[in-house]
């Protein structure tokens, strides 16, 4: 059977902001799980400045039929003018995983 999770990054400037995505995205079936990751730090440039600030990851895993969906909430609830958000598709997992993580979010 052809893999369709996808394993979701995307960064925030605090815990408070990364649990509330990741809640609402749960919630809304648009993601199975995400794992908070703090402790980063992002180096970037913007608006013709390079810039260094402290960061949370998340990742986030859901299947590839909800990206668009998923796009749509992240734009909507992510207080980045310009969110990360990179998919990356999963080549193997552990099939009670998948099969977990496509119920959670298809159904």
């Amino acid at each position: 059977m052809a893999q369709t999770a996808l394993v979701v990054l995307t960064t925030l400037a605090n815990d408070a902001d990364a649990r509330a995505l990741v809640t609402a995205l749960v919630a809304a079936r648009l993601v199975a799980c995400g794992t908070l990751l703090p402790g980063a730090r992002s180096i970037y440039r913007w608006e013709g400045q390079v810039t260094e600030e402290a960061e949370v990851v998340v990742l986030l895993k859901t299947d590839a039929s909800r990206w668009e969906a998923l796009c749509a909430a992240v734009r909507e609830r992510h207080p980045y003018q310009v969110p990360e958000l990179l998919a990356l598709p999963v080549a193997r997992g552990l099939e009670q995983y998948l099969s977990w993580l496509t119920s959670e979010v298809v159904g």
